[in-house]
């Protein structure tokens, strides 16, 4: 359990907060490319309880800015995209993605005032299909050369949803490794065509589906260390006394992780505060042996929610779904096919935020124990101005944040240890794209070009 004001420390994300202050300090992202108009692209965005208009700039780049004008208070999400900015309809105010007033149209011809206004700006930079921003302060820092964002994106699916919860409770819910063994597994025949894949297909070397698997296996040894990233999660299970399953995911500081999905697919993501009672999830998912094929991935994605929201048709406000029948016939939780909806109604279901004075950890929350500690370090290394995990101070240190490594794969039961790194460096030299980690990233044409030659 958590003291109470620990709680608030690690769940208050607002501007002034020690911890919004600190998630500042990192690129965050702010929207999907896929979620912006082609015909004006301009949308009101909710950023860690700050109200901001997100718009295309000229060049191409993404500009943005505060949400009310600086005269009268008018919305800019309604605004005109001209010359280069956003104009507010009331006055003819404009302002240029930098947040400065460039023209005053209704002011003296004279007059300096455009000079002296300017309203928030931040920052953007585009990354696989979302549009990331920097909210700190100062210089935002270089992108590390993580996986989602060195991968080829025509490799990647990007996409998001909306929960009902404060983003920490989405953080922990896929950090802890323990939970997949129930909240995912069927007690009836497993549709896999529809069902999540990293869930029905087949763990290599067992002739299982991972649902079958771990829910045969409920009691994983559970090891945590840091990472460069942040931690890195072993739940590692015994088969029999010469195999064990071994699953390795991590926590990306601050608020994302990185999972297997399947064999060849990993994918990240990323747990955002609308504010500190709703937050997106954003995931861009990467294959490290095929192309992905986005239109169709987009199209199941967008039949499980609706827009503009992005809100889960199975909801809290109908039970998620809930069927009696399916929960004794076929699903662990009676709540349908999409593994998102199982995740999203256990973190929902705690309530808008998580009391955590009054819950009792055990050894199989070590990940979630790990990440706390962690936090609450980092809240005292921010204030005194110390290094943070996953933070790179210029290019070479960006370089060196790889990875990380998530895997799913069955080893020998004695001397798991070192497979993993192995099992991973060849399915880097199989990919049309991966480089082994360690060494330079290939640049989106090189990669591209690979992906072409391997495809012929």
């Amino acid at each position: 359990m958590l003291k109470r004001e620990d709680n608030e420390k690690l769940t208050r994300t607002g501007p002034d907060a020690p911890l919004g202050r600190l998630m500042r300090s990192y690129w965050q992202p702010a929207a999907l490319v896929s979620e912006m108009p082609e015909d004006r692209p301009v949308k009101a965005v909710r950023l860690m309880s700050e109200d901001l208009v997100l718009f295309r700039r000229d060049d191409g780049g993404w500009g943005l800015i505060s949400r009310f004008c600086a005269h009268r208070g008018v919305d800019l999400s309604y605004g005109r995209l001209e010359d280069g900015g956003l104009r507010c309809l009331y006055h003819g105010w404009l302002y240029g993605p930098d947040g400065r007033c460039r023209e005053q149209p209704a002011e003296p011809p004279s007059s300096t005032f455009a000079d002296k206004i300017r309203i928030r700006s931040y920052p953007c930079e585009e990354r696989n299909g979302i549009v990331f921003a920097y909210l700190g302060a100062g210089d935002p820092p270089p992108f590390p050369a993580f996986d989602c964002f060195t991968a080829p994106q025509a490799y990647t699916f990007a996409f998001k949803g909306l929960w009902e919860c404060n983003w920490l409770q989405g953080v922990e819910g896929g950090i802890d490794p323990s939970h997949v063994s129930f909240l995912h597994r069927f007690v009836g025949e497993d549709p896999r065509e529809v069902y999540g894949r990293q869930f029905s297909e087949e763990v290599a070397g067992t002739g299982q589906k991972l649902s079958k698997l771990v829910g045969d296996h409920v009691r994983p040894d559970i090891e945590v260390e840091r990472a460069e990233h942040g931690l890195r999660v072993f739940a590692i299970r015994e088969l029999d006394g010469e195999r064990t399953h071994v699953r390795i995911t991590n926590l990306m500081f601050p608020n994302a992780f990185v999972v297997p999905f399947g064999n060849d697919k990993v994918f990240a993501q990323w747990h955002v505060p609308i504010d500190d009672e709703n937050h997106y999830w954003y995931m861009v998912l990467y294959d490290f042996a095929e192309r992905t094929d986005a239109e169709t991935l987009l199209a199941q994605r967008l039949a499980e929610v609706t827009l503009p929201d992005y809100r889960p048709i199975q909801n809290r406000g109908n039970d998620w779904g809930f069927d009696a029948t399916e929960q004794s016939e076929l699903t662990y939780t009676g709540m349908g096919l999409d593994i998102n909806v199982h995740d999203q109604w256990a973190v929902e279901s705690m309530g808008r935020v998580q009391d955590r004075t009054v819950e009792r950890l055990g050894v199989s929350d070590r990940a979630v124990t790990a990440n706390r500690r962690l936090l609450l370090k980092s809240l005292e290394a921010f204030e005194a101005g110390s290094p943070l995990p996953a933070q790179p101070l210029d290019a070479d240190g960006a370089a060196r944040l790889v990875g990380p490594v998530a895997v799913d794969m069955v080893g020998p039961t004695t001397g798991w240890q070192g497979q993993w790194a192995a099992h991973d460096a060849r399915r880097r030299a199989e990919s049309p794209w991966a480089t082994p980690l360690g060494s330079p990233a290939l640049s989106d044409d090189t990669a591209a070009g690979a992906g072409a030659t391997a495809d012929a």
